[in-house]
């Protein structure tokens, strides 16, 4: 990934004593934002997943909803801007990989024919190898998975989020400036408290929020089918009910998932029913409801 066309990096043009340096990088950065611009024009909706807690399933929300909206006939991509710990590759059984095109753009990865992937998880030759990256470098990737990917022309582009409201938060956001977030809590105070300051970023970045997912929403017994409020439940209604903005749906907590997420396959896609399937199917239906018809609630601080 490089940082300018006609540099080896951002910051040489000026520092080799080139008066000229910082022009270099304003026209480098207004060449890169028309490349967004113009790939996020075949793009109809960009669908941003978040949460400010960790370990609330974000990428299980993503991969799933995502693999849901593709069954449906949409023609889906995934945006994985985590770069600490990109987990959608693997949750979908992907290899690691890019390919380029004939006019050198990145070729995302294809889970199927209307499915397809990009994360950085997939220009790692080594997995288990740590990306040391700060902000401003985070940052200058997302840009260019933006720029520099041949997305086509898709339906839905879902985007999946690390914990927090950082650096890859705000870069989406301001990139992106159309994009429909999609809030992703736990029923627990625990995470119902980093959520809420989620929330507020959203209000300040003043973001259109389509609603909230509640996931890990209780268990069905898997013998007698009766529901258990394992870590209680309603957190995430109660909530979006609060703030003012939909609430679209609960998923519950069901072994399939872990065991269709070992397997690389989404949950939503195993042959037979269950809970979770059925909520991400409905979750799916209620994105694509709101999304199409203008349901998003546009927060203000």
């Amino acid at each position: 990934m490089s940082s300018c066309s006609s540099c080896s990096s951002a910051s040489s043009c000026s520092s080799a004593g080139n008066p000229g340096g910082s022009n270099c990088v304003e026209a480098m950065l207004a060449k890169q934002d028309a490349q967004i611009a113009e790939r996020l024009k075949h793009i109809k909706h960009k669908i941003f997943v978040m949460s400010g807690k960790g370990g609330v399933g974000k990428s299980s929300v993503t991969v799933n909803l995502a693999a849901a909206l593709a069954e449906k006939g949409y023609r889906v991509g995934i945006l994985d801007v985590d770069m600490h710990g990109p987990s959608v590759p693997n949750l979908l059984g992907l290899g690691s990989g890019i390919e380029m095109d004939e006019t050198n753009s990145m070729i995302p990865a294809a889970y199927s024919e209307r499915l397809h992937v990009i994360s950085m998880d997939s220009f790692l030759q080594d997995r288990d190898q740590a990306i040391l990256w700060r902000g401003p470098k985070k940052s200058s990737a997302i840009r260019q998975f933006l720029s520099d990917v041949g997305w086509g022309e898709l339906d839905f582009l879902v985007i999946d989020s690390p914990p927090g409201t950082g650096d890859e938060h705000m870069t989406v956001l301001k990139t992106i400036p159309d994009a429909e977030c999609v809030v992703v809590t736990t029923p627990q105070e625990i995470s119902l408290a980093d959520v809420r300051k989620a929330i507020n970023f959203l209000q300040h970045a003043e973001s259109t929020v389509l609603g909230v997912v509640e996931n890990m929403s209780g268990l069905e017994c898997p013998h007698c089918h009766k529901e258990i409020d394992l870590f209680k439940k309603g957190g995430g209604e109660e909530l979006a009910r609060h703030y003012d903005i939909p609430f679209l749906g609960a998923i519950p907590l069901d072994p399939a998932t872990v065991v269709a997420a070992d397997q690389g396959k989404p949950v939503v896609l195993l042959d037979h029913d269950g809970p979770a399937r059925r909520a991400f199917l409905a979750l799916a239906d209620a994105v694509a409801d709101a999304a199409n018809n203008g349901k998003g609630k546009k927060l203000s601080a």
